[in-house]
């Protein structure tokens, strides 16, 4: 008997795109950063050089104190990751998601299974979801074991001044890792709005990322005042007050809110666009 709400298990589609090239390439691409930093620091020339901006120099800077353990290592990981890394990793799998089946013919097929348009994009969006999360916690995972085998595992210390027990600092982290996944999800939604109104995969990405990278220069720009609060990339990095030690909540669950909100609006309308579009490849 036909029953919509078991059409397209989340099961299967976790299985189609979990064997797809691109969710390999973009999970290596993850792992990678933390391992050459790791390796060019440990034999590059500059390592321990003295200077403001120096990886691993010791100043009162997240970037000085890089080199400190693993906890430290991680940190300035997320830092490095957190304005475009992860963003194309998000975008990658959200705004390829449906537009690649459009460009392989293959979503009308699915359509015609017959899978409500509904039951098609959620399943979609659980998986793709999935994996961005996935993505947040590989490079936490592999950041902190590479940062442990190259650094050691001392107490974290933050630029604020305070110093946190592994026990403690692994917490932290595990709440600037929740962080971002929240606010990304603003880059998942512009994304996958994206993929379900072009046929053309590397669009609907590419796409994604120009308007976080554009958003990103606005927020430069200290003239646009109390406007920069607007933009989706202006919280991006308040899980810095996760590192002092009395975490400040207020921006990060300003920035929690302001990214939830604009996700789902963004989200329904892609729902509400798909359920009118003519799908014809």
């Amino acid at each position: 008997m036909y029953t919509p709400h078991k059409t397209l298990p989340y099961r299967v589609e976790m299985y189609r795109q979990l064997k797809r090239k691109r969710t390999l390439f973009a999970y290596l691409f993850v792992m990678a950063l933390p391992i050459i930093v790791s390796l060019a620091v440990k034999f590059g020339t500059t390592g321990n050089s003295t200077g403001p901006t120096r990886f691993g120099a010791g100043t009162a800077d997240l970037i000085g104190l890089a080199t400190k353990g693993a906890a430290n290592f991680t940190a300035t990981m997320f830092y490095f990751a957190t304005p475009f890394l992860l963003i194309a990793v998000v975008a990658l799998f959200n705004g390829d998601t449906v537009a690649s089946e459009a460009s392989w013919s293959t979503l009308r097929y699915l359509l015609a299974a017959p899978v409500p348009r509904v039951r098609l994009l959620m399943q979609k969006l659980k998986v793709s979801l999935t994996l961005s999360a996935f993505g947040i916690i590989l490079l936490a995972v592999t950041s902190f074991s590479v940062g442990a085998l190259a650094f050691g595992t001392a107490p974290l210390q933050t630029p604020l001044g305070v110093t946190m027990v592994n026990s403690v600092a692994i917490q932290r982290l595990a709440i600037v890792a929740g962080y971002l996944a929240i606010t990304l999800l603003v880059v998942a939604a512009i994304a996958f709005y994206f993929s379900v109104t072009t046929d053309v995969p590397l669009g609907a990405v590419g796409g994604a990322i120009g308007i976080m990278i554009l958003s990103n220069i606005l927020d430069a720009i200290t003239g646009l005042g109390s406007l920069r609060n607007w933009l989706p990339s202006h919280f991006s990095f308040s899980w810095f007050d996760a590192l002092s030690s009395q975490i400040d909540w207020s921006q990060m669950i300003r920035g929690a809110s302001y990214a939830v909100i604009l996700a789902a609006i963004l989200t329904a309308i892609a729902f509400m666009r798909f359920a009118k579009k003519d799908v014809t490849s």
